[in-house]
C-alpha cells in the first residue's frame, strides 16, 4: 500500500513534493490504467495521513500493512499475529485513525474500480460494430434476434410484452453517509477529468489539488452518522438517485434501442413500447418498520410527485430555450394553434410572457405547459402563494405527453429534437410520479386486524383460532355483505386503525394518480385467507366491493413467498386460490393478472444456499405453470438482496438462468441500499446495468423459445431428482449447523450482530421483535449475511455444498459426469456454482480462526471441513485448478484487497475483545466498532 516513491515517470504528482502511499499494483494483473489511478489517490491520501496525523501514524499503517501483506508474498502466517500483537498495544484513539485511513483507502479503491469498469465499456463500445456488437448490449440483443429471422414486427411484439421494473427498497444494507457517498462521487468526477489526455500541466495540477482536499475531508467527515436515519432521509437518498442517473440514463436505453432497429432492420417506429419502469418501497414499506406509518406514507407518495413536477420543469425551460421557430418564417400547424388557443382559455399566462412569445408558437406551448405544471405543484405543496385562488387544471400525466407529442408531431420537417425526444420517453416512464410506491405488510398483521374487526362486529369471538376452512367460510361472507364490520364510535386499537388507515391512503392516492400506487405486498403469506384478508380490509375502506358476480377493485394483491415451506407450497397455495370464486372475480376485474413475490433472503436463511437457489427454481416453475393452468397473465417479482447469501449477483444473469416457462416478457426485481449506490452513483454505470437487463430479456425470449439443454431434455427426472438430492443433502448439513444448541451463542459471541443491530444505518430495526431482543427466528436476513461478511466466513454464501456435493460425488461415479455437463450447458446450475465460488475465493478462514477465538468452540473446525470440501467438488466440476479460475479478474482484485481488508478485520477483532472485557470506554469503543464495520463493508464491497 505505501512505497515512498513512484515506479514511473506517469505516476509522478507535478506539485509540491508529495510523499505518499503509492499502491503498488504494476505486475499484478489489473490494467495500467487502473494501476495508476491507484498509485495517485493512495499517495494522495498517504500524504494527508502525514500532514494531519504526522509521521508515526503514517509509519504504523505502513508497518500494519507490510505484515499481512507478506503473508501472501512469502506464505508464512506469522504476519498476521505480528500485527495482531501490535494492534493491542494501541490506544482506542489510535486503532480509531487506523480505521479512518484504511476504510477512506477502501473509499478511494472503490471509486477507481468504478472508474475503470466504465473506462472499460467505454473502449468496448467504440469497438463495437454493426456486424459484432458489444457483448450484453441491447444492439447484441436485437442483432442475435435478426440472426435467429425474427421479423421486425416479432421484435416488435417482443418490445411490446416487456414490462421490466426495478424495486428501491431502503433495506439497511448501505453502511456509508451521503456526506461519504458525495465525497467518492466528486473524486470520481475528479480522477475522471483527469483522465483527459488533453489536459494542461496547470489543469492537472489543480485536479489533483482538488482531489487531495477531497481526500482530506474524507479523511476528517464521520463515517457514522451521529442519528438513525429516518423515513424521510431514505427518501430522499432514493429520490437523489431517480432525480440524476435514473432520469438521465433511461431515455439512453431508448436511444439505443431505436439505433439497433435502425441498424437491423433500416427502420424504427416513432413511439417505441415504454419497456421500463421503477417502483420503489422507500417510504411506504410497513412490515416490521413501526416508523413507516400512514401518515409518512402519505408524505412519501407527495414527495414523489412533487420531485417529478421539478424534474418536469427543469427539461420544459431547457427545452423552450431550444424551440425557437417563428410564426413569421414558418406557418405554426393547426394543430398547435389549436392547442394554444384551448390553452389560453383554461390557463392564465403573464401579458408580459405572451406578448414575448406571440411569434413563437413552441416556446408559447411551452410556457403554457411550465404554468400548469407550476400551478399543480404549487397546489400540491400547499402552501400559501398568489396562485391560490386559481382553480387546479385537470392537467393528468397523460395530458402531459399528449402535449409533447404534439409538440415532435408539429416539428416534423425540423429534425428530431433530442430534449424532447427524451421527455416524451421519461412523460412514458416517470409519469407523475417518479415511482410507483408499493405497500407491504405482514400477514400477522392482517390477521390481527380482521380478528379484532370480526369481533367487534359480532362475527366472532376468536378469529385466530379458525382452522384455513373455516377462515375461508367467514371472509368469503363478509366480503359478499354490504355492510362494514366497524361499528360507529368504537375505538380501534393503534394496529388496526393504522391498517385502515394505509388503504384508506390508497384510496386517496388511486383517486389523484392512478399510476402512483403499484401494488399490496403481503409477507409471509401462507395460505389463501392471507390474501382474503386484504381484500376484505379494502373492502372496509370502499376499495373492494362486490355487486352481484361483479367484483371492482383498482389494485393488486401480491403474495410474497419467503420460506422453504412456503416455496414447496406454492402451486398448492395459487391452485387453492385461484379457484376461490371472489378470487377469481377479483383476478377478473384486474385484467386476468396475478403478481407473485418470492423470498430470497428468508429461504436462504431458513434452508441454506443451495436449498434456497433449488426451492426457488421449482417454486418458478410450479407458480408459471399454474398460473397458465388458470389462463393467467403473470409477473415474478424476485426479491434479491446484493450478497449472494440473499439473491445476490449480477441480475442479467439471474434473468437468464430463470425456468424458460417464466419468461413472460415480465419482471421485477428489488434493487436494495448498496446496490443502488452502486449501479446508480453514475450515468454510466446505470447504463450498462440497464442495458445488460434489457439485452437478457431480449435473449430470455429466444431462449424460451427452444427446447432445454439437451441433457435435461433426455432425462428431465434424473437430472431434477439428483438436484433434489444435492439440495436436501445441503440443507441438511446447513440446519445441522445453525439448529445446534451451542451456535446461536457461538454467533452472537464472534460476530459483530450486537453493533450492526444499533448500527444507524436505517429506520428499520434488525429484528421482526424489537431491536434488543436479537434471536435467530427473530433476526432479518440482512442483519444475518451482514455479520457473517464482517468476519469473512461469508457462511450464507456457500455453507452446505461442500457436504452435499461430495456425498454425491461418492455415491455414483456417473454423477461427476452429469454434473460437469450440466455446468457447461444449463445456466442455472452455472450461475448457482458460480456464485458461490466468488462467496467462497472472499472466504478467508484464518482471519476467521481470530473471531472465532472470541468464544472458542468446534464450529470454526466444523465450517472449514465443509469449505475444503465444496472447494474440492467444485473444482472437479467446473474442471478449475483453483476457485474461481474461470473469472480471473475477480480472483486478482480480491487477492490484491485481501492484506488491506486483513488490517481491517484484526483491528475489528481487538474491539470486540475489549468490548467483550469489561465496561471501560463503552461509548469510545462502539464508536470505533462502528466504524470498524463501515470499513470492512468498504473493503469487502457487501454488506448484506
Amino acid at each position: 500500500m505505501i512505497v515512498n516513491t513512484p515506479k514511473k515517470e506517469s505516476d509522478i504528482i507535478p506539485m509540491k513534493k508529495w510523499h505518499g502511499l503509492n499502491i503498488e499494483a504494476e505486475g499484478t494483473g489489473i490494467t495500467e490504467t487502473l494501476s495508476r489511478n491507484v498509485n495517485l489517490l493512495g499517495s494522495l491520501l498517504g500524504h494527508s495521513v502525514r500532514e494531519h496525523l504526522g509521521e508515526d501514524a503514517f509509519q504504523r499503517v505502513e508497518q500494519l500493512r507490510t505484515l499481512c501483506k507478506a503473508v501472501y508474498q512469502s506464505e508464512k502466517s506469522g504476519g498476521h499475529q505480528s500485527a495482531m500483537n501490535l494492534i493491542r498495544e494501541l490506544s482506542n484513539e489510535e486503532i480509531l485513525w487506523l480505521l479512518r485511513i484504511f476504510t477512506a483507502f477502501f473509499h478511494l479503491i472503490n471509486k477507481a474500480e468504478q472508474l475503470e469498469i466504465t473506462s472499460i465499456n467505454r473502449r468496448r463500445e467504440a469497438a463495437g460494430t454493426v456486424e459484432n456488437p458489444r457483448s450484453e448490449s441491447i444492439a447484441e440483443g436485437i442483432s442475435r434476434m435478426k440472426t435467429q429471422g425474427y421479423s421486425l414486427e416479432q421484435v416488435l411484439e417482443t418490445l411490446a410484452k416487456m414490462d421490466v421494473q426495478p424495486t428501491l427498497t431502503a433495506h439497511p444494507t448501505e453502511a456509508r453517509r451521503r456526506a461519504i457517498l458525495f465525497k467518492q462521487n466528486d473524486i470520481s468526477r475528479c480522477m475522471e477529468q483527469f483522465q483527459r489526455p488533453d489536459l494542461t500541466e496547470r489543469e492537472r495540477e489543480t485536479l489533483i489539488e482538488e482531489i487531495y482536499q477531497l481526500i482530506s475531508l474524507l479523511l476528517v467527515t464521520d463515517e457514522v452518522r451521529s442519528e438513525r436515519l429516518t423515513v424521510t432521509d431514505e427518501v430522499a437518498h432514493g429520490l437523489y438517485f431517480c432525480s440524476t442517473s435514473i432520469w438521465e440514463t433511461v431515455p439512453r436505453i431508448y436511444r439505443d434501442i431505436r439505433q439497433a432497429l435502425q441498424d437491423y432492420y433500416g427502420e424504427c417506429p416513432e413511439d417505441l413500447p415504454t419497456v421500463l419502469r421503477y417502483r420503489s418501497w422507500i417510504g411506504s414499506d410497513q412490515d416490521g418498520n413501526p416508523f413507516v406509518t400512514p401518515a409518512v406514507t402519505g408524505q412519501s407518495f407527495k414527495v414523489y410527485r412533487r420531485n417529478t413536477f421539478r424534474l418536469y420543469l427543469m427539461d420544459l425551460r431547457e427545452l423552450r430555450r431550444e424551440l425557437s421557430p417563428s410564426s413569421r418564417l414558418t406557418d405554426p400547424p393547426e394543430a398547435l394553434s389549436a392547442s394554444i388557443a384551448r390553452d389560453a382559455r383554461d390557463t392564465e399566462l403573464s401579458e408580459e410572457t405572451v406578448r414575448g412569445f406571440q411569434h413563437e408558437p413552441y416556446r408559447l406551448k411551452v410556457s403554457y405547459m411550465l404554468r400548469k405544471l407550476e400551478i399543480m405543484l404549487a397546489h400540491d405543496l400547499d402552501e400559501p402563494n398568489p396562485d391560490k385562488n386559481l382553480a387546479l387544471p385537470a392537467y393528468r400525466s397523460e395530458d402531459f405527453l399528449a402535449d409533447l407529442k404534439l409538440l415532435r408531431s408539429s416539428l416534423s420537417g425540423l429534425g428530431e429534437n433530442r430534449k424532447l425526444q427524451d421527455l416524451i420517453i421519461r412523460a412514458e416512464t416517470f409519469g407523475f410520479h417518479t415511482a410507483a410506491l408499493d405497500i407491504r405488510q405482514h400477514s400477522n398483521v392482517h390477521e390481527s386486524t380482521v380478528a379484532e374487526l370480526l369481533a367487534l362486529a359480532g362475527v366472532h369471538p376468536d378469529y385466530h383460532a379458525l382452522p384455513e376452512a373455516d377462515r375461508l367460510v367467514i371472509l368469503e361472507r363478509e366480503l359478499r355483505n354490504p355492510r362494514p364490520l366497524r361499528p360507529l364510535h368504537v375505538s380501534l386499537s393503534d394496529k388496526t386503525r393504522s391498517t385502515l388507515e394505509t388503504l384508506g391512503l390508497i384510496r386517496e392516492v388511486l383517486a389523484r394518480d392512478a399510476n402512483a400506487f403499484g401494488c399490496y405486498i403481503i409477507s409471509m403469506t401462507h395460505d389463501t385467507s392471507d390474501l382474503l384478508e386484504v381484500m376484505l380490509l379494502a373492502k372496509e375502506v370502499g376499495l373492494w366491493r362486490i355487486e352481484g358476480e361483479q367484483v371492482t377493485c383498482p389494485f393488486d394483491i401480491v403474495p410474497l413467498l419467503e420460506t422453504i415451506d412456503d416455496l414447496k407450497g406454492a402451486s398448492d397455495l395459487l391452485e387453492t386460490t385461484f379457484s376461490h370464486p371472489l378470487y377469481r372475480r377479483h383476478l377478473e376485474t384486474r385484467g386476468g393478472f396475478q403478481e407473485i413475490m418470492l423470498g430470497y433472503s428468508d429461504s436462504n436463511k431458513d434452508g441454506g444456499y443451495w436449498m434456497a437457489n433449488w426451492a426457488l427454481y421449482k417454486g418458478m416453475r410450479d407458480i408459471s405453470d399454474t398460473c397458465r393452468k388458470h389462463n393467467l397473465r403473470f409477473r415474478l417479482f424476485h426479491g434479491r438482496g446484493g450478497s449472494v447469501g440473499r439473491g445476490g449477483g449480477r441480475a442479467n444473469l439471474a434473468i437468464l438462468s430463470l425456468p424458460p416457462q417464466t419468461h413472460t416478457g415480465t419482471i421485477r426485481f428489488t434493487e436494495q441500499g448498496e446496490i443502488i449506490t452502486f449501479r446508480y452513483a453514475s450515468g454510466a454505470i446505470a447504463h450498462r446495468h440497464l442495458e445488460q437487463i434489457i439485452n437478457a430479456m431480449l435473449v430470455a425470449d429466444l431462449v424460451s423459445s427452444k427446447p432445454a439443454a439437451s441433457l435435461i431434455a433426455e432425462d428431465a427426472p434424473k437430472v431434477f431428482g439428483l438436484m433434489e438430492d444435492i439440495a436436501q443433502a445441503a440443507m441438511s448439513a446447513y440446519q445441522k449447523l445453525i439448529h445446534h444448541p451451542d451456535f446461536w451463542g457461538w454467533y452472537i459471541g464472534i460476530t459483530p450482530i450486537e453493533h450492526i443491530s444499533h448500527l444507524p444505518i436505517a429506520s428499520r430495526p434488525v429484528s421482526r421483535k424489537s431491536a434488543d431482543k436479537v434471536d435467530f427466528e427473530g433476526l432479518r436476513a440482512i442483519p444475518w449475511v451482514f455479520a457473517w461478511t464482517q468476519t469473512r466466513y461469508n457462511l450464507p454464501g456457500w455453507y452446505g455444498i461442500g457436504a452435499a456435493l461430495s456425498e454425491i460425488l461418492a455415491a455414483d461415479p456417473d454423477h461427476l459426469n452429469i454434473l460437469q455437463s450440466l455446468y457447461r450447458e444449463w445456466s442455472w446450475l452455472r450461475t448457482v456454482i458460480d456464485n458461490a465460488q466468488l462467496e467462497i475465493r472472499r472466504i478467508h478462514l484464518v482471519i476467521a480462526r481470530y473471531y472465532d477465538e472470541l468464544k472458542p468452540g468446534d464450529f470454526h473446525d466444523i465450517v472449514k471441513a465443509d469449505f475444503d470440501k465444496s472447494i474440492a467438488a467444485i473444482c472437479r466440476i467446473t474442471g478449475q485448478q483453483d476457485i474461481l479460475d474461470n473469472a480471473p479478474v475477480l480472483k486478482k482484485s480480491i487477492a490484491l484487497r485481501n492484506p488491506y481488508t486483513d488490517v481491517l478485520n484484526l483491528l475489528q477483532v481487538e474491539l470486540l475483545r475489549r468490548w467483550k472485557s469489561g465496561p471501560d470506554n463503552r461509548e469510545e469503543l462502539g464508536r470505533a466498532l462502528f466504524l470498524s464495520i463501515n470499513g470492512v463493508s468498504a473493503a469487502m464491497q457487501s454488506t448484506g
